[in-house]
């Protein structure tokens, strides 16, 4: 009799993300960090469900007092630049803040992999005049993405994280996103 963790229930071969998504093979390491910056509710999330998708996980939040409570359960850093390289995604989770425009350009110069922005797309993006304001070249402004995610209409935190996360999959992966069907 064929061994199950070389063959499906129908007598299939499993290849290697089957044997990885029954646990019959190890998932393959990676140094991938995703650094969200700014405390918020959609930013707790992130940071939660990071690890379990293979994210070390780090929070940025410049402000100490909006820091507090927070240092406890996630690592923390003040500037993107101690966090960012290019194994690391970044995602704002607060277009509203004094430092936005900062932290964007830090991540950037910083070379993360990938950078991101929450936002409603029909209103003017806010980072682009903060970009601006600090110097940064157009041709820099445009690798921040905005808006994040899979569109699957987040409403509340949780769900905006995970739309984020699955879109920060999809990428890493060079997948549109989405559902697959077959003929």
């Amino acid at each position: 009799m064929a061994d199950h963790a070389e063959h499906g229930h129908a007598g299939h071969v499993h290849n290697e993300s089957d044997a990885i998504a029954h646990g019959t093979a190890p998932a393959p390491v990676e140094d991938k960090v995703l650094a969200v910056v700014f405390a918020s509710p959609v930013a707790s999330y992130l940071l939660r469900y990071g690890p379990d998708v293979g994210y070390r996980t780090i929070l940025v939040e410049p402000d100490a007092d909006r820091r507090h409570g927070w240092a406890d359960s996630f690592e923390h850093v003040d500037q993107i630049d101690a966090a960012a390289a290019s194994t690391t995604d970044v995602v704002v989770t607060d277009h509203h803040r004094e430092e936005l425009g900062v932290q964007l350009r830090d991540a950037l110069a910083a070379g993360a992999r990938w950078v991101g922005i929450m936002g409603n797309p029909r209103v003017e993006p806010p980072h682009v005049a903060a970009l601006t304001e600090l110097g940064v070249p157009a041709s820099e402004i445009s690798k921040v993405h905005r808006p994040i995610g899979v569109n699957i209409g987040s409403r509340t935190p949780a769900e905006i994280a995970i739309s984020t996360i699955a879109g920060l999959i999809a990428d890493r992966n060079g997948k549109p996103g989405g559902f697959t069907f077959s003929a």
